[in-house]
């Protein structure tokens, strides 16, 4: 049987041929973009776990002997340069990852980023900064990115003890960065709208021309086929066409690894390795396609099943309920309840949101198809057009299979929603502070352990700089022992840039980089008198130096080289306004950017599923067609139809899933940061627009295909 079916199903014809060929260039590129999201996921995760090997956990104990440990930050040009400082207490101490053996004092290893901007520019600007021996290069299995800058300094034990955040580790990098569930919540939810819209997209290709094939497996129903026969034959018709369109999207994969691993999908890349796929992914898919398209061919039969005369005896389906709404609102509700009840753990927190979020989601996809029907209803009460009405009507008739084809749609906006409209609102109330000219040249040192004093070689040197045009030290104040951020300043040490001592005061209390924090420095600006005698004060200790230059990138990159070799044993190097604002922003982009692929990835696979359900809506429907047109309906008027049909539900699903997912981003952002939602940059709502217009281009496609499959012969023929 499972030789004839075959048989049957190479032999039809050129529609049979055509319908095979379409349903496996559909699967091939649907598991091509399947096996890409897969690979996609465990790169993000490799990267966390190489993330891990930067900042490992203390732990001591077996037999390794420990190796000191300390992670710091600089930066450079507005990149943040990440420096391990380590040093080996025996013959048996753990070696980094990445490099062959562990330097000793006076050595380092740099990336392969580093390196090139070691080359690319002076000494006294980078270069300096690690004084020693050039070891070479730090390997991948140190790197999040080929774009991380990472030095790794060898030192002695004792100056490694002194660093700030020191530890010790006798293993590297065993221990996630983050905690699992955490991970595993952020990569579920970025795959989860990614292969929705992809196993869509499969199922929508494997059920083309699923009325026609009822129509040939009731036929042979009538003349006396049993249901099994009919099973296998359908089976068989699908899974040879997915076996294929599936062997055809892991070349296509394996061949495009390469370019798609250089997409900085995080906002940065990944090594092409990173792209890799496990024994059980390849497996799910090989399997899980052509298992898949085999079930959707079963499910399409069930009318057959019954009866041999179910295909043309066709009823209208049963209408969708409003019941349909529940889960959404639901989920809706979860969240308000948060508002006012809030655990104070995180995994309390997640006990709550991550069900009303998921609430959420389920019920827009199983309220997607009463919202199509709502919709059609409305189209169709105010249509004033034939092929207005048609089409309102027959969406009415049958909104779930409206729905289907860009059900992958909702459930991605939903997600890049909730996830652009947090990241935006965060950004907007965390971001950069306002920068002025001043501040751009503005650079700052922070000290961990106050230094007793300063060397005046130190303040010599860095006048020395062509640029610099102050270097000012800030003293703790007795009056905030221990705060960070007020000290103490001689009036007649304050640059005049920074602003001035009020009337009759000899010291100020000033912030520890010369400006309050979101505020531009300012020449106008009264600094408060300190409770500090002149005498007093030079007996403080110094909390930072604050260095004003004339912003080019030489005078600073010079500054920061100077301080950080008087003051090596920095945790956080010096830096200028923007430097944390820069990370901090670089992170969230990395996700936003991650966000923005979800929405193009969605809309492109939304706009190809569209057209396959318009190719397989008009073989369906050539007979009805072709008599319209015998009737006098010009083609215009039906291609009316068939883009109404797609293009209606699809901007309905659009408002209603972004504006769920503004609401749900909104209710997250009041519970947990009490935050009020900033409406997205513009960006987003052009990607969308060109998503869509992407989408209805891609239909607009398939429309010379209705003319010539509603000819005259077709009605006289069927």
């Amino acid at each position: 049987m499972i030789a004839f079916a075959f048989r049957l199903a190479v032999a039809g014809g050129r529609e049979a041929l055509t319908r095979l060929v379409v349903i496996a260039a559909a699967v091939a590129v649907g598991t091509g973009l399947l096996l890409t999201t897969l690979a996609g996921v465990n790169a993000v995760n490799a990267q966390l776990t190489r993330y891990a090997s930067v900042y490992p956990n203390a732990s001591t104990g077996g037999d390794a002997d420990p190796l000191w440990w300390s992670t710091r930050d600089d930066y450079f040009h507005g990149w943040q340069i990440t420096r391990i400082d380590v040093a080996a207490t025996g013959p048996n101490a753990p070696t980094p990852n990445g490099i062959p053996a562990t330097p000793g004092p006076g050595e380092y290893y740099a990336s392969p980023s580093l390196r090139t901007l070691l080359a690319a520019h002076p000494a006294d600007q980078l270069r300096d900064r690690y004084p020693g021996r050039d070891l070479g290069v730090v390997g991948p299995a140190a790197l999040t990115s080929p774009d991380t800058l990472l030095v790794i300094v060898g030192g002695t034990p004792d100056e490694v003890a002194k660093l700030p955040n020191a530890k010790q580790v006798t293993s590297v990098g065993d221990k996630p960065a983050l905690p699992e569930t955490t991970v595993n919540l952020i990569l579920g939810v970025i795959a989860g709208g990614l292969l929705f819209p992809v196993l869509i997209f499969i199922g929508t290709a494997t059920r083309l021309s699923a009325a026609r094939r009822e129509q040939r497996f009731a036929a042979m129903r009538l003349v006396g086929a049993t249901p099994k026969q009919i099973s296998v034959v359908a089976a068989v018709e699908a899974t040879a066409a997915a076996v294929a369109g599936t062997a055809v999207g892991f070349l296509l994969f394996y061949a495009f690894r390469g370019p798609l691993a250089g997409i900085p999908f995080t906002g940065m890349p990944f090594f092409p390795s990173d792209m890799s796929l496990g024994v059980l992914d390849v497996l799910l898919v090989a399997l899980g396609v052509p298992a898949g398209a085999a079930v959707a061919a079963q499910v399409s039969l069930r009318r057959v099943r019954i009866s041999p005369l179910g295909v043309t005896r066709r009823v209208t389906p049963r209408a969708p309920r409003a019941y349909r709404l529940i889960p959404a609102l639901l989920g809706v509700a979860v969240l308000f309840f948060a508002l006012g009840f809030r655990p104070e753990t995180s995994d309390g927190q997640t006990a709550v949101f991550l069900p009303g979020l998921l609430l959420i989601m389920a019920g827009l996809v199983f309220a997607g198809p009463w919202l199509t029907m709502v919709g059609a209803r409305v189209m169709a009460r105010y249509a004033s057009r034939p092929a207005t009405l048609i089409a309102a009507r027959r969406l009415a008739d049958n909104p779930k299979a409206g729905f289907r084809a860009i059900s992958g749609i909702m459930l991605a906006l939903f997600v890049t929603s909730v996830a652009v409209g947090v990241i935006t609102t965060i950004v907007a109330n965390r971001g950069p502070a306002p920068v002025g000219s001043t501040d751009a040249g503005t650079v700052t040192t922070v000290f961990d352990e106050k230094a007793s004093s300063v060397p005046d070689t130190l303040f010599a040197d860095l006048h020395a700089i062509t640029g610099v045009r102050s270097a000012t030290a800030i003293r703790e104040n007795p009056v905030l022992t221990g705060s960070s951020e007020v000290g103490v300043i001689a009036c007649t040490d304050l640059p005049s840039a920074y602003g001035r001592c009020a009337e009759g005061a000899t010291v100020a209390e000033v912030p520890s980089g010369l400006s309050l924090f979101g505020e531009s420095a300012s020449s106008t600006k009264v600094w408060h008198a300190a409770s500090v005698t002149i005498d007093d004060l030079q007996r403080l200790p110094v909390m930072s130096i604050v260095v004003g230059t004339d912003g080019s990138a030489a005078a600073v990159e010079r500054t920061r080289t100077v301080l950080e070799n008087a003051y090596p044993t920095f945790w956080v190097g010096p830096n200028v306004p923007g430097d944390f604002e820069s990370d901090f922003a670089n992170t969230l982009r990395g996700w936003e950017q991650l966000a923005n692929v979800v929405i193009i990835a969605s809309l492109a696979l939304g706009g190809c599923s569209l057209a396959v359900s318009v190719i397989g809506g008009l073989t369906e429907r050539r007979r009805p067609f072709s008599l319209l047109r015998l009737s006098g309906a010009p083609v215009r008027v039906l291609r009316r139809v068939v883009a109404l049909e797609s293009a209606v539900p699809m901007l309905a699903v659009t408002a209603i899933a972004i504006g769920m997912g503004f609401l749900a981003a909104h209710l997250f952002l009041r519970a947990q940061m009490d935050y009020t939602l900033v409406a997205p940059e513009p960006r987003f709502y052009v990607i969308i627009v060109v998503g869509l217009a992407t989408c209805l281009g891609v239909i607009a496609a398939t429309m010379p295909l209705l003319e010539r499959v509603t000819g005259p012969e077709t009605a006289r023929s069927e």
